[in-house]
């Protein structure tokens, strides 16, 4: 694999982990070996989606834990979860 797809992969790893430093130290890194901002926002794009699945998931589960089913703002668990075609569509898109 090479830098520069480690260092976007760190992008989004620091998105979905919720680490300021680390995404501003990840990005400088990634800028540093070639990434281009399109790279840097589609790896922050699809970190966004992940995290709202996990988010998704850690509603229900807490919710569950007082016996209530849906999430804070009373939607069910599945709204929150990112699809594969969510996905698939931050991945293909403008390319």
């Amino acid at each position: 694999m090479d830098n520069k797809t480690k260092m976007l992969i760190a992008v989004g790893a620091s998105v979905t982990a919720t680490c300021q430093p680390c995404l501003k130290t990840a990005i400088t890194q990634a800028q540093g070996v070639g990434a281009e901002e399109k790279e840097i926002l589609e790896a922050i794009a699809i970190a966004k989606i992940v995290r709202g699945g996990a988010m998704g998931k850690m509603d229900k589960f807490a919710s569950t834990l007082v016996g209530n089913n849906t999430t804070s703002n009373g939607e069910s668990e599945a709204a929150c979860i990112a699809t594969d075609e969510e996905v698939k569509e931050w991945v293909e898109k403008e390319q």
